[in-house]
């Protein structure tokens, strides 16, 4: 299977360049490790091109829960009995199963698993634990370029400059459409909803 990762890193040097950006801080194993729940020395591989150690679905499943787990018990600075009491209660499994499965011992249910994407707070849903590594990665990867690259603004008009320019709507008309390709659906209902308006609106008046 490729690595679809090249690709994005390929775009993120060349926007690091072009911004004179700080590629150790964008690009740093450690963090992307933790963002995508990946060991350290995985994310290194991938980065250089290479493929990283095979694995199973289970394998990645227990592995990520972990990796998930000890972040959590890190930053709450609680022990693993608090984690798995809070799993028990929001999963509705016993306490022993939600400490083996914290811990990377067992692999969860498919319902389960659907129930730890909840309580982790992760995005991508069950793929988050599922995916090859070049896709978990690549999925972090494309969420900083996104983060990363600005959108340019239109000018503001001066006060001489009441009417904007052909062009200058061309170049509104584009940014807002790429503004609105991330909203969600009941906004984009909204939208519609407007445009349609606005277009009957003009055949009206055209028809008088």
């Amino acid at each position: 299977m490729g690595n679809p990762v090249l690709e994005t890193l390929r775009r993120l040097e060349t926007h690091i360049r072009e911004q004179n950006l700080d590629r150790s801080a964008i690009l740093n194993p450690r963090d992307l490790a933790a963002k995508s729940a990946l060991p350290e020395h995985t994310v290194r591989c991938l980065l250089r091109g290479k493929n990283p150690p095979a694995d199973t679905v289970n394998d990645r499943v227990q592995a990520r829960i972990k990796a998930l787990s000890d972040a959590h018990l890190a930053r709450s600075g609680k022990p693993m009995s608090d984690l798995a009491g809070n799993v028990s209660r929001k999963l509705g499994i016993s306490g022993v199963w939600a400490r083996q499965v914290c811990s990377g011992e067992k692999t969860p249910s498919v319902e389960l698993l659907h129930g730890l994407v909840e309580f982790f707070g992760v995005q991508g849903k069950e793929a988050f634990f599922t995916a090859p590594a070049p896709e978990a990665l690549n999925r972090v990867l494309l969420g900083i370029l996104a983060e990363q690259q600005p959108t340019s603004e239109p000018s503001v008009p001066g006060p001489d400059s009441l009417t904007p320019a052909e062009d200058s709507f061309d170049d509104v008309r584009s940014v807002r459409l790429r503004q609105a390709r991330d909203l969600p659906p009941e906004r984009w209902k909204v939208l519609n909803a407007t445009l349609t308006a606005l277009l009957q609106f003009d055949d009206s008046q055209g028809d008088r």
